[in-house]
């Protein structure tokens, strides 16, 4: 089998054998922390956390952090606050003037921005330590703030800082995006207790076993979608002026510009997810209930609910992919090296031309990846279990996606840099997403 015979070709490489050991060693302790309870805490106490953390914003958050959360581990807040930091330091980056500059230092401004995300990520921490202690633990926690709660908080920030430790060692010495992977382990690990928990539901309905296999086959169809989404590109093809230099002849070629359908990632569904959080916060520290339509917001299978969500995912589709994108600078880049789209002329008229064809690609885009991310709650409501839901889209799924095949297209250029056969056919590679989830 073509499986096999990869997998040996990928033990023969001695630098990708190591690799490979020292990414699992790594995972393994991630795993085995995840575990590892805050020091005082009767776990049978752990109950209603667990109830709560099976579904919604607490079940997301499980989620991303494989058990964790509902664990109380000391891994309990996981990647999260990093990838927050991150967001906001991009977030800066945009819009402050000194951030700016950093980011066209080059190495020495990326060092100063991966600092201050450190700084940021650490406040972060702090602030969400208490915020998770006395808001998810309640019943469990055994003693008061100066002897047990300012305690775990250091140790719930550490144990965070130390993930991202884990992640950056693999990014280093292991392969693929650590920060990435260590978020799609999280996710992977919960796909089996998903999965029995459906398997539960489903033996003793009528037709259980025909359901669960229709369930798959959907599943496996939204997935490929998702491959679809992140994968599509509209190739712009692009000419390189003649050049003879003696009786060389260079340039003349016909090179394409890989445009994404989905250049802004999940990050429109992150943003858009933060700001559908605000009434569900606002509810908490307020009276419980509402109806009417502020009701609904807090509702997430709501009809508005979904609704706002999807729109506020479109809007910032479009906002990210405006930032990500500068057709203005890749017009440049083009007639610096003389180059130009046939059939428009090179500066100006080649932004425009760029600008709209990302605007005409972005709007498809836009609506597949909201769709994408509201498919969870169609599942929800077939009455599908809620953990098994999240796995049929969202950001756990596009995460999913984008990971993996990242990684296995690290994997696949160290077997083609040997001249061994890649994961697909011989002459195709696989294509993996331009950024990841750690550049956010």
């Amino acid at each position: 089998m073509k499986f096999i015979e990869i997998l040996k070709n990928i033990w023969k490489i001695e630098d990708l054998r190591h690799r490979l050991i020292i990414t699992a060693s790594l995972v393994a302790v991630y795993r085995f922390g995840s575990f590892v309870v805050l020091p005082g805490i009767d776990p049978a106490l752990l109950t209603v956390l667990q109830n709560n953390a099976s579904s919604g914003l607490l079940g997301l958050l499980d989620m991303f952090s494989g058990g964790a959360f509902s664990n109380a581990s000391i891994f309990a807040l996981g990647i999260m606050p990093y990838i927050s930091a991150s967001i906001v330091m991009q977030l800066l980056g945009i819009a402050v003037p000194y951030f700016q500059k950093l980011q066209r230092e080059g190495e020495s401004g990326h060092t100063k921005m991966n600092q201050y995300t450190r700084y940021l990520t650490v406040a972060i921490l702090v602030l969400q330590g208490p915020a998770y202690i006395y808001g998810a633990l309640q019943g469990a926690i055994p003693g008061g703030f100066w002897d047990w709660v300012l305690p775990s908080t250091i140790i719930l920030a550490a144990g965070s800082m130390f993930v991202l430790w884990l992640g950056e060692r693999i990014t280093d010495k292991g392969v693929g995006n650590g920060v990435s992977f260590i978020i799609l382990i999280g996710i992977i690990a919960r796909l089996p207790h998903a999965l029995v928990a459906e398997v539960d539901r489903l033996l003793n309905a009528p037709g259980g076993l025909l359901v669960l296999l229709l369930e798959i086959l959907f599943l496996m169809v939204v997935t490929a979608f998702a491959i679809m989404l992140v994968q599509g590109t509209r190739k712009v093809p692009v000419q390189y002026a003649k050049r003879i230099v003696g009786n060389k002849q260079y340039g003349g070629v016909r090179q394409y510009i890989p445009l994404k359908v989905n250049a802004a990632n999940v990050m429109p569904i992150i943003f858009a997810q933060a700001i559908m959080f605000i009434p569900i916060t606002i509810a908490q520290f307020t009276a419980q209930g509402g109806g009417g339509f502020f009701g609904s917001l807090m509702n997430s299978n709501s009809f508005w609910y979904n609704f706002i969500f999807a729109l506020l995912i479109i809007a910032f589709t479009y906002f990210y992919t405006a930032i990500t994108v500068n057709p203005t600078q890749m017009a440049e880049d083009m007639k610096r090296n003389n180059g130009f789209i046939p059939g428009v002329k090179p500066g100006k008229k080649t932004a425009e031309y760029l600008d709209t064809i990302m605007s005409r690609i972005t709007l498809p885009g836009s609506i597949f990846l909201a769709i994408i991310a509201i498919l969870p709650v169609f599942a929800n409501l077939m009455g599908i279990n809620s953990q098994f839901s999240n796995f049929f889209g969202g950001t756990s799924l596009l995460i999913l996606v984008g990971v993996v095949l990242d990684t296995l297209q690290q994997i696949e250029s160290h077997l083609l840099m040997r001249h061994y056969d890649g994961f697909l056919k011989s002459g195709q590679k696989i294509k993996g997403r331009t950024g990841s989830i750690a550049a956010y």
